[in-house]
């Protein structure tokens, strides 16, 4: 069933994915002063040697100050590159692609991992630059009551910070990355210029939705002067925030990214403030698949959906109704890393097992074959949907 979408190759630019299915970025907090540890390697890892065709490293900071927790992972200097290429040579041995997502955290900077309570941290000696790692935003506004009010930047400040971008693409370049993410969603720092609720700037930067848009635009611009132009660039938007920035602004903001070099928008939502706008309604799959699919239609721009996409058929169909380019597996592929595979056998692909490393799919290869073991475990509950018994 070679003609399955899901598992079609694409090519953007001169890069090609053996197959639609993409593992966002999905924060750790696992590193140690901005440097990858071997958790990372393994996670990473673990999802190419499961048969994704993109496997997109977390949000990387561009500066130190843009540093999320304690564990963010960082770029924002040279010594940076040997370490992450680590990471991008074992994804390539798996015949996957390696993006990294570059983002900086702004006035949501200095909080703790989520499961050690979230919220801004407090002061303490092993936090060695304390005042440095001041939270950053377009305007003193908090995040919400539980946050810090923010250091407003300087114009010289937000100039700084569109270089700063591009030479994190250059590093990412050097390590050897072959698809780059702007994070301009959750309200992070890109975000918080998109918006009216968190930017009241006078200047260049604030007032007009324009005016607005100017940090991606120009970060964008920075980005691609270094990002070599063989190499894809994608953005993740809040296409929606409940907040007044809609997916009518994200389609003219993608429209203004596509002219500047960006190939794909990675169509998220929510995050300018402490309510979920989506997940607040009825919680059901592809709950964010309509965002993707009205920013494609009225940009005419590839897009990448993702949100509560569980299932290789459901993927398969969001696909064929043209409602994205892409698909991303998140949280579902944290369940279960060799997802890829898990879809390329209930969707009838032939040699599913030969997509992964023969390690691993030689035997389940062989398992399957020979029809003992019945159907694996993530197709079925337990033993009494077999009718075997023990």
């Amino acid at each position: 069933m070679s003609e399955l979408l899901l598992f079609s190759p694409l090519t953007i630019r001169n890069v090609e994915l053996r197959n639609r299915i993409v593992v966002p970025p999905m924060h750790q907090y696992s590193a140690e002063k901005g440097y990858p540890t071997d958790w990372h390697l393994m996670n990473a890892g673990k999802f190419a040697a499961g048969g994704a065709g993109l496997v997109v490293i977390e949000s990387t900071k561009v500066e130190r100050r843009g540093c999320g927790t304690l564990g963010d992972l960082g770029i924002w200097d040279d010594s940076f590159v040997e370490p992450l290429r680590r990471l991008v040579k074992f994804i390539k041995q798996q015949n996957s692609v390696a993006g990294i997502q570059l983002g900086h955290s702004g006035r949501k900077a200095r909080a703790k991992r989520p499961w050690e309570g979230d919220g801004p941290l407090q002061r303490t000696a092993e936090i060695e630059d304390w005042d440095a790692w001041n939270p950053v935003a377009p305007s003193a506004i908090a995040h919400s009551e539980k946050w810090p009010v923010p250091r407003e930047l300087a114009r010289h400040e937000v100039k700084d910070l569109v270089q700063a971008w591009g030479n994190a693409a250059k590093r990412a370049d050097q390590a050897g990355f072959d698809v780059l993410e702007l994070h301009g969603a959750h309200g992070y720092l890109v975000h918080q210029f998109l918006s009216e609720r968190s930017n009241h700037r006078k200047d260049e930067y604030g007032g007009s939705e324009l005016n607005r848009m100017r940090l991606i635009t120009e970060i964008t611009e920075a980005v691609r002067t270094h990002w070599p132009e063989s190499k894809p660039l994608f953005v993740r938007l809040s296409v929606e925030d409940n907040a007044g920035w809609g997916p009518e602004q994200s389609a003219r903001l993608a429209k203004t990214l596509k002219a500047k070099g960006v190939d794909v928008i990675d169509c998220s939502s929510g995050g300018i403030t402490d309510q979920a706008p989506i997940l607040g309604k009825e919680i059901k799959y592809s709950y964010q698949v309509p965002l993707s699919e009205y920013v494609r239609r009225n940009a005419g721009i590839m897009t990448m959906a993702v949100g509560l996409i569980i299932h290789g058929d459901q993927a398969e169909q969001i696909l064929r109704q043209g409602q994205a380019d892409l698909i991303a597996v998140g949280r579902e592929i944290l369940n279960n890393p060799n997802w890829p595979m898990d879809a390329a056998l209930k969707l009838g692909i032939d040699g599913p097992f030969r997509s992964v490393p023969p390690q691993f799919g030689y035997w389940l290869g062989t398992r399957a074959k020979r029809g003992f073991g019945t159907r694996p475990s993530t197709w079925q509950n337990g033993l009494k949907d077999t009718g075997n018994v023990l």
